[in-house]
């Protein structure tokens, strides 16, 4: 019961979409309604500028690691924290407060990674930044983290292996909401970073 209340609760948490919020704030509009049309901090940048992006991207990955430790405050299942963080990945995906319309939950997931697992996040954060200091494509950079932290997990050891597991649940859950990322990186028509985007 204990681990079904924090990973509610890490769920509501995950809800706050501060994209969203902060765009009201600034602009009086719905980020969804704009650029990209996620909820998310790269959307942010294209539409409301850098300083009010870097804004979101702390708080979205904050709400991730307040996910997990609200798992290793309060439960005694080592798994708890990680299933918290994932039910904060999918509230910010799925925001109960939204209308179900978020973003594509990649901050929230570097906090949890980073919480979980920091030295494999860390190695997989440093290869996705070089592929979009490169590409200069912030989906492809996404999708290397996502998928390259659970195999580092793997790699290196020394976490249960329901981490694994649950890691590449993860991937598989940000794969599937960057499906038409995928589709148009492999088009060539993925929108790079920097690039205007029609509003």
């Amino acid at each position: 019961m204990v681990a079904i209340l924090i990973c509610i609760a890490a769920y509501l948490l995950g809800s706050v979409s501060f994209s969203y919020l902060i765009a009201r704030i600034v602009k009086k509009i719905d980020i969804r309604e704009h650029g990209s049309g996620n909820a998310g901090a790269t959307n942010t940048l294209r539409v409301l500028g850098t300083a009010p992006a870097v804004v979101v991207l702390l708080l979205d990955v904050l709400k991730g690691v307040i996910a997990v430790w609200l798992g290793y405050w309060f439960a005694a299942e080592p798994i708890v924290p990680f299933l918290a963080g994932i039910a904060a990945i999918i509230g910010h995906n799925w925001p109960v407060f939204f209308g179900f319309r978020g973003g594509k939950g990649v901050a929230t997931t570097i906090g949890v990674f980073a919480t979980i697992a920091f030295l494999p996040a860390l190695y997989a954060g440093i290869l996705a930044i070089i592929a979009i200091f490169i590409t200069r494509y912030v989906s492809l950079g996404s999708l290397i983290f996502v998928v390259l932290t659970p195999a580092f997990i793997f790699l290196l050891g020394g976490n249960p292996v329901s981490y694994v597991l649950l890691g590449f649940i993860v991937a598989i859950l940000s794969i599937f909401r960057h499906r038409t990322n995928v589709k148009r990186l492999l088009s060539g028509t993925e929108s790079k970073l920097g690039q205007k985007v029609e509003q």
